[in-house]
């Protein structure tokens, strides 16, 4: 009769031990998307099983601490049972038939159905487990800050409030996946990218440069200032006064036809100051992710980028952080000139000015962008030294050939 009871107990632990291996593979491959969508429609348990995917390292800590507490005593108990049926030589017994079940049952096959029925699997066990992770918490969350503390002493440490799981890199892998499997374009996988870059970058990395910006000299004759507006191809222009680092306002093409329609189109009654808006000034280093909702919450378009001695670095615009997630945008009143050109021998002629997150997403390469916003700046940081026009580069993979330079600047560069 005990023999039967112990049997029993046995085969009730391997189902026990299924049932939080299965429990583990469906909680932590569930999409957390579907179910916010299915607690949206009224679903509690997925709104249940986004509760406990909350916290993955508390989680999985508690399954694996249940699941080896089953397994542990479960083999406990098979090898009493060999050894009062089959003396010593019942240890091997119980090793041989609890591997074999414990591998097939309690591992293999649950593992197997949670991943084949991901969502309702997690659905499914969500009550229960979440009973259990609360009852073993504490336990769980010791077993935590042991492992971390022995990791630390290896020199691996994790923040207190940080996720060891990164959702961003988990999302970037997804769409890596998707890409590879034909289900996401080249293009769509570019601009989730430059959607999730926003939170890496800061505005030093998009603006275009003081060199390159088209200003108004706020001392210039008003008939002068009001034919360069209304020629330029930009909107928007920055307004200066004594030197170009002294921005005193920002002047839109549209107020500049206001107003030349309220003088009867006389541009030497403009008064380009009374036109002028504000200023905006924000430091270089801000998150293009923090720039993007400030243009958005001010409803402006415009910011004047500078360093922290507050000097003029450049200027931002909205369309410059849309354009890191969906690519170049042009109007009928743009100027192409994209400063990269495909030759015939495979080489590509570049501008120096071209940025290198332009030029890796239109040909999909993968430069470096730590060090160096352009391609110049960045043949200019590997080779440690002012390049001279004909001199040659090896690195990444390719050969940068310096075509043409004027004073430091590299002007042209010739990749293979």
């Amino acid at each position: 009769m005990e023999i039967w009871i112990t049997t029993l107990a046995i085969i009730v632990l391997i189902v026990m031990s299924a049932f939080f291996s299965g429990s583990e593979t469906a909680l932590t491959a569930v999409s957390r998307g579907r179910m916010k969508q299915l607690a949206n429609q009224g679903d509690a348990r997925g709104e249940g099983v986004n509760k406990l995917t909350e916290n993955k390292e508390r989680l999985i800590g508690a399954l694996l601490i249940g699941n080896n507490m089953i397994n542990v005593l479960s083999s406990a108990l098979a090898t009493t049972l060999f050894l009062s049926v089959f003396g010593e030589t019942g240890v091997v017994y119980a090793t041989v038939v609890m591997t074999v079940l414990l591998v097939i049952f309690a591992e293999v096959m649950p593992k197997y159905l949670a991943i084949s029925k991901t969502d309702k699997f997690a659905l499914t066990v969500q009550p229960v487990i979440r009973v259990f992770v609360m009852v073993v918490s504490p336990l769980a969350y010791a077993v935590d800050q042991t492992v971390r503390y022995i990791l630390a002493t290896f020199g691996v440490r994790f923040d207190d409030n940080e996720s060891i799981l990164s959702g961003h890199d988990e999302l970037r892998g997804a769409v890596e996946v998707l890409h590879e499997e034909g289900s996401v374009d080249k293009e769509d996988r570019a601009r989730l990218g430059g959607l999730l870059d926003l939170n890496e970058l800061d505005v030093a990395d998009v603006m275009i440069h003081r060199t390159n910006i088209e200003m108004v000299n706020a001392d210039d004759p008003s008939e002068m200032i009001v034919k360069q507006i209304l020629e330029s191809q930009y909107t928007r222009l920055p307004v200066w006064r004594g030197e170009t680092d002294n921005i005193v306002g920002i002047v839109h093409a549209k107020d500049m036809l206001r107003a030349l329609h309220t003088v009867d189109n006389d541009p030497g009654k403009i008064d380009i100051m009374k036109i002028a808006n504000k200023p905006w000034f924000v430091p270089d280093t801000t998150m293009l992710h923090d720039q993007l909702n400030a243009f958005l919450r001010r409803k402006a378009h415009v910011a004047i980028v500078v360093d922290e001695y507050g000097e003029l670095e450049g200027l931002v615009t909205l369309e410059d952080i849309i354009e890191e997630i969906v690519g170049e945008i042009a109007d009928e009143h743009d100027v192409e000139v994209t400063g990269v050109k495909n030759e015939a021998d495979g080489s590509v002629l570049v501008d120096g000015s071209v940025p290198i997150r332009d030029l890796n997403r239109a040909l999909g390469w993968e430069l470096p962008d730590d060090e160096a916003t352009t391609i110049a700046g960045l043949v200019i940081h590997e080779a440690k030294l002012i390049p001279m026009e004909k001199q040659a580069f090896t690195f990444y993979g390719k050969r940068f050939l310096v075509l043409k330079k004027v004073k430091n600047r590299i002007e042209k560069l010739r990749i293979k």
